[in-house]
């Protein structure tokens, strides 16, 4: 035998959608049924009772189901009446739909370094940045703080620089619904919620979808408008600009049927998420949790010291493990955001995190053998 022949390697997934589906398969089945029996494709029956069982998840008030996370943003923005001249404060170590939503509707996204050890909003980084938009005149408005990569963000640091500011507080959950907070569930924090079901999220549908989550119940009446065009009580007769932005009746179905093994999924994360700090903290720098929150564990982010990432990149590719980088540039090097205003501060935990972090396949599926494969490959290519 060759001794230089290609051995071959079984890829394993980044996120395996397919073993849940196993697991649901004919439940979901079932219920994409009744979806195509009844052909209620809009705004169906599953579409109400997954808006009900949503919000009685989390303990929110009221749940409106919609067609992406990014709508669910621009909704409440416009909801809000946010627009030209307001300042919305967006960390820039995020995924480019939070400050994206801002721009979209007017105003002007205004970027805020992260916490080092969470990665998600500094409150020192936010209030260097409403000085900063006021000396633009600019309006500080509204902030959007993330959930990011699952991890509930410092919600009690975000909302005393917010209420001494008077902002208004969007939290952008597409990562991290399903987490807590101090013994509270995401989607009750400030004065409303956007999240994502993009497939690859903790909580996905198989296809586009979102939800605002808020215990507000004006701000539900002028979303249920927005999210049709801005319509009143007359269909044709429409009181606002708005958007077509509902969520479909099977991905609503689908989602009633993923929302009763959720629980049971996110105990499965914190698991995986556990065992690899446990093995890998010895060889890099392992995700941090404070205490009083749980995170859901949308990504497992590593980081290594400068110039080790491609190596370890590469080595795991040539073994089929993937990984994936979030995010490689912040958004205000990327070029559609880099003409916007940056806290007084500077953001240089963002810049230095960016050339660090490296995320390892993540899932509620990732059973021992296969995550005993992927450490021992990294710690192989780091030592």
């Amino acid at each position: 035998m060759n001794q230089h022949a290609r051995v071959e390697v079984t890829p394993i997934p980044f996120i395996d959608v397919a073993a849940q589906r196993r697991r649901l398969g004919k439940a979901i089945d079932d219920a994409t049924a009744r979806v195509l029996n009844h052909c209620q494709f809009l705004m169906g029956p599953e579409v109400l009772a997954f808006e009900a069982e949503l919000a009685a998840f989390c303990g929110a008030k009221h749940a409106l189901s919609c067609s992406s996370g990014t709508d669910a943003l621009v909704m409440i923005l416009m909801a809000k009446g946010v627009g030209r001249g307001d300042a919305v404060f967006c960390p820039t170590f995020t995924f480019c739909a939070t400050a994206e939503s801002a721009a979209l509707v007017g105003a002007t996204p205004v970027f805020v370094d992260v916490d080092a050890d969470t990665f998600n909003i500094d409150a020192a980084s936010l209030k260097s940045a409403v000085e900063t938009a006021r000396a633009m005149g600019l309006r500080p408005k509204a902030v959007i703080p993330v959930d990011l990569f699952g991890l509930p963000a410092d919600h009690d640091a975000v909302g005393e620089v917010a209420d001494a500011e008077k902002l208004f507080i969007l939290d952008d959950a597409a990562q991290g619904f399903g987490g807590t907070y101090k013994g509270r569930d995401i989607g009750t924090f400030g004065h409303a919620t956007a999240t994502s079901f993009f497939p690859a999220k903790p909580l996905g549908c198989y296809g586009d979808g979102g939800a605002v989550l808020t215990d507000d119940d004006e701000l539900l009446a002028i979303l249920k408008s927005v999210r049709v065009h801005g319509g009143g009580s007359d269909k044709y007769d429409n009181v606002r600009l708005g958007l077509t932005a509902r969520l479909d009746t099977i991905q609503a179905a689908v989602l009633i049927e993923k929302l009763k093994i959720f629980r049971d999924e996110i105990a499965a994360r914190n698991r995986v998420a556990a065992r690899y700090s446990r093995m890998l903290s010895d060889v890099a720098a392992v995700p941090v949790v404070p205490v009083g929150h749980e995170s859901v564990w949308a990504q497992y982010t590593i980081r290594l010291a400068a110039g080790k990432r491609d190596g370890l990149a590469r080595a795991l590719q040539a073994e089929g493990i993937p990984t994936a980088i979030y995010y490689a540039k912040p958004l205000h090097q990327q070029t559609a955001y880099r003409d916007f205003p940056v806290a007084e501060t500077g953001l240089p935990v963002s810049e230095r995190l960016s050339g660090e972090v490296i995320s390892l396949p993540m899932h509620a599926y990732l059973d021992e053998p296969t995550q005993d494969r992927i450490v021992d490959a990294v710690k192989r290519a780091l030592r």
